[in-house]
């Protein structure tokens, strides 16, 4: 298993007491496969993305990242397992407007310390496995908002990661957009090899993912249809 969240519970500070955000959550994602979690706001959906991308420190239960266990990682190491093993696609893609599409990707390795020799043709492969080779130097204001987010899921993959997490990736977009968007990561997942996690409130085109998972309440429940 690429991604393994083993029995984890995270609260937060509540008046005098402390509110369950996640209540003892296992969860399982090979390698090669998308798992899309759903359920209402509050539920816990985004606590979940934020203990996997390990921005958020659990107080109990183990997550593992590209056989990776993080309890025993520092700050310093936190971060540098995010930047080499885990992609992020925020729900809005947040593109620099002054960058061109594969410039976006580039700027990925200059913050990674990468090499920069290369980058470039990193970039233009990603762009265009995504569908956008012909859009490489067009800026995001001359872009329509599906192919911006489409550039964002390029974008976490410029670092090859062990696993991708997605947040709300459809929520700003119509129906045919949001298929192709979902279209597209499934083909992603498989290609690449990614341990996929998707959270949605859209149930519209889950027929195509691997698995899907209801969050309520801070708990993940078994897998649902779609």
């Amino acid at each position: 298993m690429t991604l393994t969240l083993a029995d984890v519970t995270l609260t937060y500070p509540d008046g005098d007491g402390r509110l369950t955000a996640l209540d003892h959550v296992s969860l399982d994602v090979p390698a090669g496969s998308l798992t899309a979690v759903v359920g209402p706001s509050g539920s816990g959906k985004s606590s979940l993305l934020a203990v996997a991308a390990t921005l958020v420190t659990p107080d109990e239960g183990r997550v593992v990242v590209a056989g990776t266990d993080t309890a025993c990682l520092g700050r310093a190491e936190k971060t540098a397992l995010r930047r080499e093993r885990i992609g992020i696609v925020f729900q809005q893609p947040n593109l620099l407007p002054s960058l061109t599409a594969a410039e976006q990707l580039q700027v990925m390795t200059h913050l990674s310390g990468g090499a920069v020799r290369g980058a470039r043709g990193r970039a233009l492969e990603l762009l265009d496995a995504v569908g956008l080779a012909d859009k490489a130097d067009r800026r995001p204001h001359q872009l329509s908002g599906g192919q911006r987010q489409r550039i964002n899921i390029a974008r976490a993959l410029m670092n090859d990661p062990a696993v991708l997490l997605v947040d709300e990736p459809t929520s700003a977009l119509d129906h045919e957009r949001g298929a192709a968007v979902l279209d597209l990561l499934v083909t992603l997942t498989t290609e690449r090899s990614t341990a996929t996690v998707m959270v949605t409130h859209d149930r519209a085109h889950l027929d195509r993912v691997d698995r899907t998972v209801m969050m309520d309440d801070g708990r993940l429940t078994a897998p649902v249809a779609t």
